[in-house]
């Protein structure tokens, strides 16, 4: 049986990507939605890079492009430090690229390049990294940078009153395009839930690899959940993104 798996952001920790594919137990025709911010945060970005070249190899992926994923792409392109990237997360990932030749950036740089900014499935379900804000829907999207950085959609549909209906005049135009919306960027943590949270038909599948929380996949028919196990645990000598 096909499945179709959304895998959430990731942040460097090869560690519990692998940990996290393991119990899925990925087959060769499953699909593999990443939902973006493969790198910064901990040690191994550049190594989360080169395992998902490999991997798409072999399985069908699609890889969605996060606001981390283009600061280093924009750094891998011109090593142009942007310093906001810097401070978070991107020391850790120019370090992860020390042993890595000009031949492996330059693979590496393409495959950044080739990330979409959203995927559309056949079944109507819209991946995403971050969000977006026109009531009519991706394609009329003006800011393309909304897709990588927007937290509106999913502040909207936390606060939405479960008792409206798809039908009410108030129901958010922006939501009805779609069967089902998955994004990441916003950690789950940060509304103290350590599993992806639904919200509408909005599944959040961020669940804070960047700081203290997993790395998530989620099984999309089954809304089954596989996680990692915290990332501090994985990487015990490093701080990642956490400040305390």
């Amino acid at each position: 049986m096909m499945r179709t798996v959304a895998i959430g952001d990731i942040h460097g920790g090869l560690r519990a990507l692998t940990q996290v594919l393991n119990k899925v137990e990925v087959k060769d025709e499953d699909t593999l939605i990443f939902m973006g911010d493969y790198v910064d945060g901990w040690s191994e970005s550049a190594q989360v890079i080169q395992f998902l070249i490999e991997l798409s190899e072999k399985i069908n992926c699609v890889f969605i492009k996060g606001n981390h994923d283009v600061w280093c792409e924009n750094w891998l392109r011109s090593e142009d430090v942007n310093p906001v990237w810097y401070i978070h997360g991107g020391k850790e990932t120019i370090e992860s690229y020390e042993l890595f030749s000009e031949e492996e950036k330059k693979q590496h740089l393409a495959f950044f390049e080739n990330m979409p900014l959203y995927h559309l499935d056949d079944e109507n379900r819209l991946f995403v990294h971050a969000g977006f804000t026109s009531m009519h829907g991706v394609a009329k999207e003006v800011y393309k940078e909304t897709f990588y950085f927007d937290r509106t959609l999913w502040e909207m549909a936390l606060t939405l009153d479960k008792s409206i209906s798809e039908d009410a005049l108030v129901y958010p135009k922006r939501l009805k395009h779609y069967k089902e919306i998955y994004i990441g960027h916003t950690p789950t943590t940060n509304f103290n839930s350590n599993v992806p949270m639904h919200a509408a038909n909005v599944w959040n599948i961020d669940t804070g690899a960047a700081f203290k929380g997993k790395v998530s996949a989620m099984d999309l028919s089954s809304k089954e959940v596989f996680q990692s196990d915290n990332l501090p645990a994985l990487y015990p000598d490093e701080k990642g993104r956490n400040k305390d």
